[in-house]
């Protein structure tokens, strides 16, 4: 396992759950009051697994702006479709235990206007560590030669504890737009 990815995973699981509710509402409040949240109509964000950033707050202040929002969806061969998510849509869990909407529309990653990244680690460079399956850095490829920022902005939201030094990137690995943190 990678050593940046071992040492933010410990970093963050030894966060006091209390602490992890309160950061994670410090950086969903900065998301939320951003520019880049309140320019996007179309928004890709993914639901959290017990130590992630709890993103549902953008989820539901998305909702509330009228904004449509779009989930990350897992299917064979490591492909990563986004699908449209509603208040009432069903959920269910996939084979890593990630909740999925199990109906909506489904829309070209192309035409979200930022994508809320989970981050397991980060540096100030903005590039990022996820949790090994390259799924948005294979779903994201073709912003990996872009001259200018195209749609979508990749946001990573991560708490200050899970930034290190320097992430030496793969060539496949495409870098994060911005990084809110709670530091």
């Amino acid at each position: 396992m990678n050593k940046h990815r071992r040492n933010a995973l410990r970093a963050r699981r030894e966060m006091h759950p209390d602490d992890r509710a309160k950061s994670s509402e410090l950086i969903c409040k900065r998301v939320i009051h951003s520019g880049i949240f309140f320019s996007s109509h179309a928004i890709g964000c993914y639901l959290p697994t017990d130590e992630e950033v709890d993103t549902r707050s953008i989820i539901e202040r998305g909702w509330r702006a009228n904004k449509r929002i779009f989930i990350p969806v897992l299917r064979k061969g490591r492909k990563m479709l986004f699908r449209e998510m509603q208040s009432e849509t069903v959920l269910e869990r996939n084979a890593y235990g990630v909740w999925e909407p199990t109906s909506g529309d489904f829309i070209s990653p192309r035409k979200l206007d930022i994508a809320i990244a989970p981050t397991v680690a980060f540096d100030s460079d903005n590039n990022r560590v996820g949790m090994g399956g390259g799924y948005f850095d294979r779903c994201f490829s073709y912003l990996r030669h872009r001259k200018y920022w195209l749609r979508p902005k990749l946001i990573g939201v991560a708490f200050d504890c899970q930034k290190v030094e320097k992430i030496s990137p793969n060539a496949w690995d495409i870098p994060l737009y911005r990084v809110f943190t709670d530091g």
